[in-house]
């Protein structure tokens, strides 16, 4: 899972001592790095000091809660008497998870905020209701789908997805055949569509950002993926389907492969 950190250099140290090897942390050192990096890459957790800019403020975190509102944030920052303030104004924005530096930024506390926060990645969801499907599939092949549904940018064609888990095309579409799932291309087409889904929740992204951030040729693929998936257009699930509902639908396509429309994937 990839964790925008805006903090300062011992803390991002911390932070990377503590999660091991399941988190990848890409650093931003300004607010405008902290916009690119959220636009740019398939960022799933951000954790950030108020102070980053020099001084403690709450606009720009409240800023990024308005625009990318499915983003989980953790504020991780020094205690001081300016920062009350702070900390007051982002509560009232949804804003509820501290680390202090040197008072409970151990590593067991840094990892356990960590693995709760993405408990609650759309990506960590549909993995645990797929949970009994992927548990036979070889060991390095459902590793590579994990990383499809975190990242469905990176492997976007089966024989990429076949690559990276070393085994044959055939072989892995047989893998899928026998497990219950549909074809790897519908899998992968799916996962993007979900992916797509939790990005268009926030104000910060349109439809066009989403398509090139995902790796779609043109906007028009995406939409008929939508279509296929979800039953809607991009802008139409924008507005009408919760993150549940749309984790639902898919998952239900997963469980229901036969029922899944030919489509073309770019």
């Amino acid at each position: 899972m990839l964790v925008l950190a805006a903090v300062p250099e011992v803390q991002l140290q911390r932070l990377r001592r503590a999660a091991g090897v399941r988190f990848t942390f890409v650093r931003a050192a300004s607010w405008d790095d902290v916009l690119a990096a959220i636009r740019a890459r398939p960022v799933e957790l951000a954790v950030l000091d108020p102070t980053l800019g020099g001084e403690a403020r709450a606009q720009e975190l409240e800023r990024l809660r308005l625009l990318f509102p499915s983003l989980p944030l953790i504020l991780y920052t020094a205690l001081t008497p300016q920062l009350a303030a702070v900390l007051l104004a982002l509560g009232k924005h949804g804003i509820r998870h501290v680390i202090f530096v040197r008072y409970d930024d151990h590593p067991e506390r840094l990892r356990e905020v960590l693995e709760r926060e993405a408990s609650g990645a759309a990506s960590r969801r549909l993995l645990d209701q797929l949970a009994d499907r992927l548990s036979p599939l070889p060991t390095e092949l459902r590793w590579v789908l994990e990383e499809a549904l975190r990242t469905p940018e990176e492997v976007q064609t089966v024989g990429r997805l076949a690559a990276r888990a070393r085994v044959d095309r055939r072989t892995c579409e047989r893998w899928f055949t026998r497990v219950g799932l549909p074809t790897p291309r519908h899998f992968l087409a799916a996962a993007r569509v979900l992916y797509a889904h939790r990005l268009l929740q926030d104000p910060g992204f349109t439809i066009e950002d989403v398509a090139v951030r995902l790796g779609y040729a043109q906007v028009k693929t995406l939409q008929q993926h939508a279509r296929t998936y979800l039953g809607l257009t991009a802008g139409e699930m924008r507005l009408s389907l919760s993150p549940d509902e749309a984790l639902d639908l898919v998952v239900r396509r997963f469980r229901q492969p036969a029922a899944v429309a030919t489509i073309a994937v770019s």
